[in-house]
């Protein structure tokens, strides 16, 4: 009997072997869908509705597993693919359950760092656990590899390559039938939802393999050259030296122009009012519903996300290993103080250590705001703390200041039930009451915004200097769109205005964010930069956009002939917040217990013994309380400002001291400050492992 079953499964298994196998990789890649949707009914949607699709992800898994062919152990390989993409597909389904952004290529960077981190995002007792089924997988291999069935037939190379090969080249075929035909896309406006449109093993290998700037057709230094040549016909830079501030307002957009909803009365009348008093007009961004760091690129440096791969974020990318010019360094040669301002986490997006890249010579994040518990229903910091800092920006230095400002207030996921007691803003229209209660808490959080904005320009229009804000939504809400339900049909634009305080003449023209800040240059005489230079020279000509292409490439990633073979630009040292935290004195109140008193505290201050973080009650900016903590004489003490993302880093520390015990047991402590010469050990890097939008 035993040698009638091993007839018959060489015989008729291995002869069906190959169809088989793809059987079983689309039960299984449908199982990773599932685990990506968290629903398994939205597993068999996706499969029924879009069979393509679903057909060309099963193809492309299953390429990757007639590798086996080539192996006499077929069974131990299948195992090892098998956990491979299902552990993919668990990475997926764990990462969604936390931020909005699926698992990309850029994240295959960071695991060690998530290695680091894991502990924090499993208790003790799962942590062991999934160290336990780590070993004894690994385990298991091994035996599976020693004990494991083996393919007992003729191993016929001959037959087995080119039927590899063949397998290749079906699936290159295909991948390029399916983009001409458009069952796929190679540009994702909003990554969250390319995923659900074109299954996660394409859009994860896309964003693998389809990054950065491809070497445009034609390029070479005569290209560059001629590229240059077109933008000596700009004017000379005048005289002038306005503040210019960039206003960028989470989700900001009209609701007015989704034509299903009713709104009772207008959510955004200070910025519908300055629409019509100042330069304005529909602003075209790279995404939709999410990408806030992307729209921020484009405005910042002038370049186009349209040349980069599918899904792709700079700031995770090209812009954490070189600088780049920018808006930031441009104006730091004309004399320019540059500040970005963000009330969220120092290191989202990785911000912290992209900011240095871009030119500011300061940024403050969340932690260094005093304010951080003002917080909307969805517990995101309200905009309107955004107002002292940007004017405390203003005030640091006589010199005129270019301030980057990214507001929060208004970021998703809205709630399906009603959240807020007595909204201003009452909303109706919606295909269910749970999209209204959505819609309603989203307009009642941009009139909040709107009201911001009003507060901002009140005071900036006390100040005695020239100043011009740019205000503009970075992208449309999460809110599932359609271009018929919009009134301009168009689901990647917002709208901006250009407020200032000096005159300027009013323009309305559309606008893309890579075009803005050119704009706005060129309205105050300024012309320079080699990005910004050629949009004001060259937008709306022939070739515009292919000598963009060639220009973008050329600055990150070819040969820089712009700059004569080197880039110019340093990175900045850059310092996190305006106002630096300082220690001043310590009072022991009890045993264990001590008043901090100095400058610039926050919520994310903590007191620092001898390298150990102490949680500290804040009082106020100049005080805080620490309830359980133990000085010594000679201890090394400090505050240190701690990173409020999930990786709990010190950002930066305040002068260290040692501490002499009073000489009554309780009051003023003696603090002694410790000499240059100690060096102490400092994280200067912040963990790119952080939520994303």
């Amino acid at each position: 009997m035993k040698e009638i079953r091993k007839v018959f499964c060489l015989k008729y298994l291995n002869m069906f072997s190959v169809p088989l196998q793809f059987l079983a990789v689309c039960v299984g890649y449908y199982f990773i869908e599932a685990i990506s949707r968290h629903s398994l009914f939205s597993a068999m949607d996706f499969m029924t509705e879009r069979p393509l699709v679903f057909l060309y992800n099963a193809f492309l898994i299953f390429t990757t597993t007639l590798i086996v062919y080539l192996f006499r152990r077929r069974v131990f390989w299948r195992t090892i693919l098998f956990i491979f993409w299902m552990g993919l597909g668990i990475i997926n389904g764990i990462l969604l359950s936390t931020r909005v952004t699926p698992f990309t290529g850029p994240d295959l960077h960071l695991i060690t760092d998530a290695f680091e981190i894991a502990d924090r995002y499993l208790s003790p007792f799962f942590f062991v656990v999934v160290v336990i089924l780590f070993v004894l997988a690994i385990l298991g291999l091994i035996w599976l590899f020693i004990k494991g069935p083996k393919y007992q037939g003729k191993m016929s190379y001959k037959w087995n390559v080119p039927l590899i090969l063949a397998g290749v080249l079906a699936f290159a075929g295909t991948t390029k039938l399916a983009l001409d035909k458009r069952v796929l896309s190679n540009y994702f406006g909003n990554i969250a939802f390319a995923y659900e449109d074109y299954g996660y093993p394409y859009c994860l290998a896309t964003t693998v393999f389809n990054t950065g700037i491809g070497m445009p057709r034609g390029y070479n230094e005569k290209t560059i050259d001629e590229i240059e040549k077109s933008t000596e016909t700009l004017p000379e830079t005048g005289e002038k030296r306005p503040n210019i501030l960039f206003l960028q307002l989470e989700s900001f957009f009209d609701p007015t122009l989704v034509e299903f909803l009713d709104v009772s009365e207008d959510p955004i009348p200070t910025f519908r009012k300055f629409m019509e008093e100042y330069s304005s007009g529909y602003f075209k961004v790279p995404s939709v519903g999410a990408g806030t760091a992307n729209t921020e690129f484009e405005t910042i440096t002038g370049m186009s996300m349209r040349y980069f791969g599918p899904g792709e974020y700079p700031y995770k990318g090209i812009l954490k290993e070189t600088t780049c010019e920018s808006a930031a360094y441009v104006l730091k040669d004309l004399g320019y103080r540059t500040h970005a301002i963000h009330n969220n986490e120092a290191n989202f997006y990785g911000r912290k250590n992209v900011f240095a890249n871009l030119g500011f010579d300061t940024f403050t994040s969340e932690e260094y705001m005093a304010e951080q518990d003002d917080t909307n229903p969805n517990d995101w910091m309200r905009d309107r703390n955004l107002t002292k800092y940007i004017m405390q920006a203003l005030e640091e230095t006589d010199d005129p200041d270019y301030i980057y400002t990214i507001s929060v207030q208004g970021h998703g996921d809205y709630p399906e039930e009603p959240m807020i007691d007595n909204p201003k803003i009452k909303v109706s229209g919606g295909s269910s009451q749970a999209e209204n209660y959505k819609w309603e808490y989203y307009c009642n959080q941009i009139y909040e915004m709107d009201q911001f904005v009003k507060e901002l320009t009140d005071t900036l229009s006390k100040w005695d200097e020239d100043v011009v804000l740019v205000m503009y939504g970075d992208h449309l809400p999460t809110m599932g769109l359609n271009v018929t339900d919009v009134e301009n049909k168009y689901l990647f634009q917002t709208e901006y205005v250009i407020w200032d305080n000096m005159g300027l003449e009013k323009k309305d023209k559309n606008l893309a964010a890579y075009q803005m800040a050119a704009e706005v240059m060129d309205q105050v005489g300024i012309h320079e930069g080699n990005v910004f230079r050629f949009h004001q020279a060259r937008r709306n000509t022939k070739n515009y956009q292919v000598d963009l292409e060639s220009l973008q490439y050329d600055i990150l990633y070819g040969d820089k002939y712009v700059y004569d073979g080197t880039n110019p630009f340093e990175r900045v040292k850059t310092n996190l917040g305006v106002k630096n935290a300082e220690l001043h004195s310590i009072e022991k109140i009890a045993e264990g217990r001590y008043y901090i008193n100095g400058a610039n505290f926050t919520q994310s201050a903590f007191l620092e013994i001898n390298g150990e973080l102490y949680e500290a009650n804040f009082i106020d900016e100049e005080t805080l309380l620490v309830l359980d903590a133990q000085i010594a004489d000679e201890d090394k003490v400090d505050v240190a400002i701690r990173s409020n993302s999930s990786t709990h880093r010190v950002l930066t520390r305040t002068e260290k001291y040692y501490y002499q015990e009073p000489e009554t047991g309780v009051g003023m402590a003696q603090l002694t400050p410790i000499l240059p010469e100690e060096p102490e050990t400092e994280v200067t890097e912040e963990s790119q492992t952080e939520n994303e939008e």
